[in-house]
């Protein structure tokens, strides 16, 4: 028998990733939650880059 993802990959519709909280067939949710949190934290990095750096002064 081959691998899990490759039987998934040959029926969706029994991945249970494929289904979203109320039941229904959704087999592009998980791309689209993945490219989400991807935009999340490009906008998270993109915010922290873009704060100045203040050096400490020397007393």
């Amino acid at each position: 028998m081959g691998e899990w993802s490759e039987y998934f990959e040959d029926f969706p519709e029994e991945d249970p990733g494929n289904y979203d909280e109320q039941g229904r067939f959704d087999p592009n949710r998980r791309q689209r939650d993945e490219a989400e949190r991807q935009r999340q934290l490009d906008a998270a990095l993109r915010r922290q880059l873009s704060v100045p750096r203040v050096k400490p002064q020397p007393q």
